[in-house]
């Protein structure tokens, strides 16, 4: 069993995986609500996006430190909106894109996930959803995401190994599910209307 120091430590040692900020370190906020996603799982998904990032808009909702949209933008994502209800969290994403370089392509919202989602007029190619496991939100953020979702955008979600969600949402459709161990991260295509 890891020490709270220990614990604290393992999780604050992210880093960007590649692209023009590779191997750049994030600050994570101090809170041990904040999960970030284990880097094994990130590279895992990002090599399934390999082709899939360049030139894109990215959605990192419920961002917490925004690491799943730093590497977008490290990788050629042409812009992302990381969004957290945290004011810490929030600031915590604005020093890591500060520390990448890349704050002139992002836009920052500390609010509630569909306080945003139902105000928003954006359109994404690519959202994540890495919420608080405990939570249970995905299956209320989908229907919500639907509609901002550009067609053949993608949308991945993290969940603990055990969760269900449904096969599709509206045009979002199940393309496949993965598990790593206690993580099951899920991806959604927005087929055509």
């Amino acid at each position: 069993m890891l020490t709270l120091t220990k614990a604290r430590a393992k999780i604050t040692d992210m880093r960007i995986i590649t692209g023009i900020a590779r191997g750049r370190r994030l600050k994570t906020p101090g809170s041990l609500d904040t999960r970030p996603t284990a880097e094994s799982v990130k590279e895992a998904v990002f090599s399934a996006l390999q082709f899939d990032i360049e030139g894109r808009t990215a959605l990192d909702l419920f961002a917490g430190s925004g690491q799943l949209g730093l590497e977008t933008l490290s990788r050629g994502a042409r812009k992302a909106v990381f969004v957290d209800k945290s004011p810490a969290a929030a600031e915590v994403v604005r020093e890591n894109l500060e520390t990448c370089g890349f704050l002139a392509k992002a836009e920052i919202h500390s609010t509630d996930y569909a306080l945003y989602l139902k105000k928003c007029t954006s359109r994404f190619d690519l959202a994540f959803l890495d919420p608080p496991y405990s939570l249970g939100v995905i299956p209320a953020v989908l229907p919500l995401l639907e509609p901002l979702m550009n067609e053949n955008g993608t949308v991945i979600c993290e969940t603990g190994a055990a969760a269900t969600l449904p096969a599709q949402v509206g045009a979002l459709r199940l393309s496949k599910e993965r598990k790593y161990g206690k993580t099951k991260i899920w991806y959604y295509r927005k087929e055509d209307a």
